[in-house]
């Protein structure tokens, strides 16, 4: 249990200095960094597989052309998450990407309402209906809906959903995913390249060794989030994955002078005060659950 928590309290804060790191690549397009992501993640994780020894469940995937499909959708969704994550940080928005993480366990609610027919009780509405007005408040205070934030709620959300359901590990499903990337992000290196418009080959060492550090830094805590996982109740997990996103809020805030006004911070009361309420929730269900099982 001490040794789950280390692993999440790990996991959720190297994801909340993320922006730190991107930060120091701003040289590099927002699209360029993302394919280095794509290509130096999939080198890592096969050294991981092969330390491991974790090959036999390829020969299963490739027979299953449903489960194949599946991670290529999941993997579009990451990409699309990924650049998107990338760009923002890169555009003075870290507080607009945090803001999606914040959303994001909310957005997964009513996703299991819309897609899954899950089955939403009354204090879950609420706190949805908090947050919506949090997001309605704040796209009233800049003349549109705060896009960043949703679009990066709803992508990590329907990521969530499709792993949810999927058939593999968190190592296992995020090497296949890369893999089925992988083509496409070296073929446009390699294009980008030819044409001498490679940013990678014309800036720094010290930025060029920042790109290959991609695949570690992408890998490591999603294995360690994965270590926690099995370790953990869910509903903890569940608390802890707000260290995340208020980390990034922070460093928007505090270290690159985002700006956060009184009428900015109302919007974000009102999702932090859905969040709130559906953490009790989610606390008081498990514990509920645990009593009946007991």
């Amino acid at each position: 249990m001490r040794k789950g928590i280390l692993y999440a309290a790990a996991c959720y804060s190297a994801w909340g200095l993320f922006p730190i790191y991107f930060k120091a690549l701003h040289s590099i397009p927002s699209l360029e960094i993302l394919l280095h992501r794509m290509v130096w993640a999939l080198v890592f994780l096969l050294l991981v597989l092969t330390v491991r020894h974790q090959w036999t469940w390829i020969r299963n995937v490739v027979r299953q052309p449903k489960l194949l499909a599946g991670f290529a959708a999941s993997a579009l969704l990451l990409s699309a998450n990924w650049f998107l994550y990338i760009w923002a940080i890169n555009n003075d928005r870290i507080v607009d990407a945090s803001l999606g993480y914040f959303m994001t366990p909310l957005v997964n609610v009513f996703l299991g309402f819309i897609l899954l027919k899950e089955r939403l009780r009354g204090v879950q509405w609420f706190a949805i209906a908090c947050a919506g007005l949090g997001v309605l408040w704040l796209g009233l205070q800049t003349g549109h809906p705060p896009w960043i934030a949703l679009v990066l709620a709803t992508t990590f959300g329907m990521y969530g959903l499709l792993r949810k359901t999927a058939a593999l590990g968190a190592l296992e499903g995020l090497s296949l995913e890369t893999m089925l990337l992988f083509p496409f992000a070296l073929a446009h290196l390699i294009y980008l390249a030819l044409h001498g418009q490679s940013a990678f080959l014309q800036t720094t060492i010290a930025t060029q060794f920042l790109l290959l550090a991609a695949g570690p830094i992408t890998a490591i805590p999603l294995l360690m989030f994965a270590a926690a996982a099995r370790r953990i109740p869910l509903a903890t997990l569940g608390l802890m994955q707000y260290i995340s996103p208020t980390i990034q809020l922070f460093i928007g805030i505090w270290l690159y002078n985002e700006q956060f006004s009184h009428d900015r911070m109302l919007g974000f009361l009102g999702i932090w005060a859905g969040l709130l309420v559906y953490s009790i929730d989610s606390l008081r269900s498990s514990f509920m659950n645990k009593t009946k099982t007991a």
